[in-house]
């Protein structure tokens, strides 16, 4: 009986000793995982991307994703580090296992699958798989009711920090896929990633609407302030002033709210 006790206080000191965990999350989407699967308490740090849900706005931000230095994480004293192989410098990345801690870093594929695919990675590196399948089989089930109307509507997204800073998304960037997954195309094509805007390029582009994050339009002094941009007024888009936002981490995060952020933008497409 005695050797019974001890087995068992052993199993719960051992079960127990993951949940005492300092957590720095250096990816949006991952840090909702982490949140939906119960961790949130144990979370002492994150990326500038992690803004959902809001209480992680309380929480030490050490940087944007692309341009994280070790510094500032390890400064907070983490046990755990999780992170996207699609942004952290692997220099960096190096410097957190070299001092010893444990480190995942997972590979982002921003599609559906993918955010499934993340969630069973994310579950497992915090040994609790269950409440990974139970959180997938949630996703399955909004899947399975979203209903997608399919249009020849081309979208262009503009990335914007007033207009000093404005830029396109190209072929194989998630707003490319979140556009194509609401039943849209992109309208910018031959090129991937993300470049500057030209008047050339929008002109080329001609979308049909033109999508931005909220506060990036906000940045741009609203939709008039957008339609002053030289261009803008030969789309159309600008003609009609047809603008559509919608916050960043829900559009671009492929995370827990995937099926969400679709049906959100497919329904703002459409209306």
């Amino acid at each position: 009986m005695n050797r019974l006790i001890v087995l068992t206080a052993a199993l719960l000191v051992a079960m127990n000793t993951f949940a005492q965990k300092r957590i720095v999350s250096l990816n949006g989407a991952v840090t909702e995982i982490v949140v939906a699967l119960g961790f949130e308490k144990n979370i002492v740090g994150v990326d500038v991307t992690s803004t959902y849900p809001a209480s992680m706005q309380q929480v030490p931000k050490v940087g944007h994703n692309r341009n994280i230095s070790a510094e500032p994480v390890l400064a907070l004293n983490p046990d755990l580090i999780l992170g996207t192989d699609n942004f952290l410098q692997p220099a960096v990345i190096t410097q957190f296992k070299n001092v010893g801690v444990k480190t995942q870093i997972f590979k982002q594929d921003f599609s559906i699958e993918g955010t499934k695919q993340l969630i069973t990675e994310v579950a497992a590196a915090l040994q609790v798989p269950a409440k990974g399948t139970a959180l997938i089989k949630q996703l399955e089930k909004e899947q399975a009711g979203l209903k997608i109307k399919q249009t020849n509507k081309k979208v262009l997204f503009i990335y914007a920090r007033g207009a000093g800073t404005m830029l396109v998304a190209g072929t194989g960037t998630p707003t490319e896929k979140m556009i194509t997954l609401a039943g849209a195309q992109n309208a910018a094509s031959g090129f991937s990633d993300f470049k500057p805007l030209t008047p050339e390029a929008l002109v080329t582009a001609n979308p049909d609407i033109i999508l931005m994050f909220d506060d990036g339009l906000k940045s741009m002094g609203g939709i008039d302030g957008l339609l002053k941009v030289q261009g803008v007024q030969q789309t159309t888009a600008g003609r009609e002033k047809k603008v559509v936002v919608m916050d960043g981490a829900l559009l671009t995060g492929f995370g827990p709210r995937v099926i969400t952020a679709v049906k959100e933008l497919a329904g703002k497409l459409n209306s």
